[in-house]
């Protein structure tokens, strides 16, 4: 079983911290080299720079969320979720279909537990 994980290329799982500028305040996020790879194929689906799409994450998590916890633990699931999602057909394999093209309901439905989070209650 661990040949399947040890053998990775060391260069994927060494970290590469990128300044961006979101709004004008430059920060820093520090990532995996694979994680950035995949970040990048998501943002070239769309016709973006990895830049653009993380200020576009950004701006989305702000405006459904209020608020931006742990940015680079969030676009690690981001990427996580983009690839399992890939492997389960949700999305699909060819890279000239942009994401932005998709049925978000239709990707979302039926999540596995623990992938999203619970709709709201409503009382009665």
């Amino acid at each position: 079983m661990c040949e399947v994980f040890i053998s990775a290329d060391p260069q994927s799982y060494e970290s590469r911290t990128r300044s961006v500028r979101l709004h004008g305040v430059v920060t820093s996020i520090r990532l995996e080299n694979l994680f950035w790879q995949v970040l990048e194929e998501i943002a070239e689906r769309d016709g973006m720079g990895v830049v653009q799409l993380i200020e576009k994450l950004y701006d989305e998590l702000v405006a459904a969320r209020g608020g931006v916890g742990n940015f680079a633990s969030f676009l690690r699931v981001s990427a996580l979720r983009y690839e399992a999602m890939l492997a389960q057909g949700r999305i699909p394999a060819d890279t000239a279909v942009p994401i932005r093209s998709l049925d978000a309901r239709a990707v979302l439905h039926a999540l596995p537990p623990g992938w999203a989070r619970a709709a709201p209650r409503v009382t009665v």
